[in-house]
């Protein structure tokens, strides 16, 4: 295939539209079901990359959800606890493998974000993992290949109108990229660089340790940073991304967008949160807002006014800010990237109350000795990598 005409580009005011190769050589896909759009595309090849140097860096299985070309979330595949199962919504389906593992974590990450995700998988889709994709609302999903029961399950999604995407592993792109803006062509090197512990010996806080799973962490979230619209933080737990702050003008805002999500990942966990009983009928979507409200210091109004009926089968009691607190206190050992350098020590100071002990940022900030000093008061390992990660 040479071409693929698209419905509509980015609105469906603009037509023509189309992706095709330059070099007049044959697409690296197959579109084996439904017909993607622009965006999905754009979210697609994005997420390709993101994953498959997830999989190089980590040697493990990884997945990522996508959405308005940034990562909601990006996960690698390592075991579910019992908690995270079940608020990812998947401890009803037994065993899941590494790969499922690893998209339930992506999605759960930011699962209000991730509602209509365009799904990224590193491995060839598996069942288990096509089963989790079956019963989430998603706009399509890219991988190097389907086992036939996954792909006939996947077929069936949104009335056989479900976007699934087979992509050849071994393409590679030019070396050169190009991008019109108004009429104008720019372009660039692909950024090719490559995310390893090489990235991670310039520690130059007074705290030098730096274990594995951290170093694991730090490189999962400079991956994502590659593939998130600029400016852009990301907080790493265990594996998985927890809290992504893209495209924001101020790195402070990025750093308390990302921090709140990372807040919100882990007050899930909590047994009050774990215990709310909803109404039979009520939806997974519908559970994640009520959760996602209820975490929120809003909620009080709900409950004052009477319409918690339509969403739990018992009143549940208030979630005060002194237990949230509480609960938050505990996080300890998330790694923080970003994709430039932190101006102020404020981001630092915000990325502690999300329990941030390993930081990776580039420095050359004309504030790395006050940003340094702030890590060192709190006892964090920070790298100084020099390299910078903006993404457009």
């Amino acid at each position: 295939m040479k071409e693929f005409e698209l419905k509509y580009g980015c609105n469906p005011n603009q037509k023509p539209a189309k992706i095709y190769m330059k070099n007049d050589g044959e697409l690296p896909i197959e579109v084996l079901n439904g017909r993607p759009g622009y965006i999905n595309f754009l979210d697609a090849f994005n997420g390709w990359q993101l994953v498959k140097e997830l999989k190089e860096a980590t040697g493990l299985p990884a997945a990522t959800s996508f959405k308005h070309v940034s990562p909601a979330g990006a996960a690698v595949g390592l075991p579910l606890s019992d908690v995270l199962a079940k608020i990812y919504w998947v401890d009803d389906l037994g065993d899941l493998s590494p790969l499922a593992c690893a998209y339930a974590r992506a999605r759960g990450a930011d699962r209000m974000s991730s509602f209509g995700d365009f799904i990224a998988l590193s491995d060839v889709c598996d069942v288990s993992t096509a089963k989790i994709i079956k019963r989430e609302v998603s706009d399509g999903v890219i991988a190097p290949g389907y086992e036939p029961e996954a792909l006939e399950i996947l077929k069936a999604k949104k009335n056989g109108n479900y976007n699934v995407i087979k992509i050849d592993p071994s393409y590679k792109p030019e070396p050169i990229e190009h991008k019109d803006v108004f009429g104008i062509t720019f372009e660039q090197g692909r950024n090719e660089i490559k995310i390893d512990d090489s990235l991670l010996t310039n520690v130059v806080t007074k705290n030098k340790e730096i274990p594995d799973s951290a170093k694991i962490d730090l490189k999962i979230a400079l991956i994502t940073l590659k593939y998130t619209q600029s400016n852009s933080v990301c907080y790493v737990k265990d594996g998985q991304a927890i809290g992504i702050g893209a495209g924001q003008q101020s790195r402070v805002h990025c750093t308390r967008l990302a921090g709140q999500k990372a807040d919100n990942w882990l007050l899930r966990q909590c047994p009050k949160v774990l215990n709310l009983q909803f109404v039979d009928d009520l939806g997974r979507a519908n559970r994640d807002n009520a959760i996602d409200n209820y975490i929120g210091d809003e909620y009080m109004d709900v409950l004052a006014e009477g319409a918690w009926q339509k969403i739990f089968k018992v009143k549940p009691e208030v979630f005060t800010r002194e237990e949230k607190d509480a609960w938050l206190s505990q996080m300890d050992g998330a790694a923080l990237g970003s994709d430039a350098f932190f101006p102020f020590a404020d981001n630092i100071e915000r990325a502690k109350k999300s329990g941030v002990k390993y930081i990776v940022q580039p420095g050359g900030s004309v504030r790395d000795d006050l940003v340094i000093e702030c890590a060192d008061k709190y006892g964090m390992a920070m790298v100084c990598n020099g390299v910078r990660l903006f993404h457009h």
